[in-house]
């Protein structure tokens, strides 16, 4: 009903003229309902409710007159109650605006060919972005809550009235609808979001990412420095000790000049393919310690940002109508819904012939 709603309305605007035509113009839109695994759903599900919220009222309306049940009716009658008041609103416009911040920021990290620099730069620009926000961003939120309610015959609220709570409307709060909405719902939203940011990336993990970066090979290992190498191997006092670390300054000075020097490094970029390189030209061997550091620095992503994914992988595999599944059987599962890539360049015909070759008492089914 809502796709279809959303059909008639924008064909009656693009009849008066009201909206242009063209090549991705104007699509079907439905609302996507929020994932529990992945939190960037969130603000496509408020983007979704911001865009079709006259065919949202629309249906509900039609709920409230039409439902099936007593408790429908109610059920849409207090919804729409909800969506039309200046509260619901204020929480859509600010919660679209601080997700689609962070979930840019989330998008960014995500890659897997991110540069580590790059990313802590975009991850202080975030955080002053919000700061931005806090300090002097309320009258672009309040212009966009007006500007939302304006047109969609919302009331608006008077910021100097005293702040009414719709849960206790006889109850005196005591406070200004501008200090309610400021200082008790903007200011606390977005002290989390930067204690968060601070708690996830505090001087002492992003001092650890930016010495990882010393080991890019990108420009001809432009971003090399010793010094980051080493104050990163000394964060590893179980694999280097103090020996360890007089050899390592020397074997360091000697490797970056033979990696340099070396043609077949020139177009490395990533540090993953710098390892792989090492291995295939045998320099693991000549720069034991260089190596035992590029290995570390090489399990550090595994074992943060790949592991949540698998994570939320078990989330998504292991459901209510499969909780029974075996620790082999779902491993094998996880294995081929992360590893997808290498799992669609597998032929089929290569899998119904090993399925053929298998012992008949190992499989339960007969192809």
């Amino acid at each position: 009903m809502i796709r279809e709603s959303q059909q008639e309305r924008v064909a009656k605007a693009i009849g008066s003229g009201q909206l242009s035509t063209g090549m991705g113009l104007n699509q079907e839109q439905s609302l996507q309902r929020a994932g529990d695994t992945r939190w960037s759903s969130h603000y496509k599900t408020l983007q979704r409710i911001n865009s079709l919220f006259p065919d949202v009222i629309e249906v509900l309306q039609y709920v409230e007159k039409e439902g099936p049940t007593d408790a429908k009716r109610r059920q849409a009658r207090g919804l729409m109650d909800y969506l039309k008041d200046f509260d619901f609103v204020f929480h859509l416009q600010l919660m679209l605006l601080i997700l689609g911040h962070a979930n840019c920021l989330s998008l960014s990290l995500q890659r897997k060919d991110k540069d580590i620099l790059e990313a802590m730069s975009e991850v202080q620009l975030t955080k002053q972005k919000f700061q931005q926000i806090r300090d002097d961003g309320w009258d672009s939120v309040l212009s966009s809550v007006l500007s939302f309610c304006e047109e969609h015959g919302i009331p608006k609220l008077d910021m100097e009235q005293e702040y009414i709570d719709r849960h206790k409307p006889r109850k005196k709060t005591n406070r200004t609808n501008y200090q309610h909405y400021k200082y008790d719902c903007l200011n606390p939203v977005i002290d989390l979001q930067l204690a968060e940011f601070n708690d996830r990336f505090n001087e002492v993990n992003s001092e650890l990412l930016t010495n990882i970066a010393a080991f890019s090979p990108k420009n001809s290992f432009d971003a090399f420095k010793i010094e980051s190498l080493m104050e990163l191997a000394k964060a590893y006092p179980d694999d280097f000790d103090p020996r360890d670390l007089d050899d390592l300054i020397i074997e360091l000075n000697i490797y970056i000049d033979n990696v340099r020097a070396d043609a077949r490094f020139a177009q490395v970029a990533t540090i993953s393919e710098l390892g792989k390189l090492m291995v295939d030209t045998n320099k693991n061997l000549s720069f034991p310690l260089v190596y035992r550091l590029l290995k570390l620095v090489l399990v550090l992503p595994i074992a943060t940002a790949s592991v949540e994914r698998c994570f939320s992988v078990v989330k998504i595999v292991k459901t209510d109508l499969r909780n029974r599944i075996g620790d082999g059987f779902m491993n094998d599962c996880v294995i081929c819904f992360v590893e997808q890539e290498f799992l669609d360049a597998i032929p089929n015909d290569d899998i119904i012939v090993r399925f053929q070759n298998m012992d008949d008492r190992t499989r339960r089914v007969k192809l």
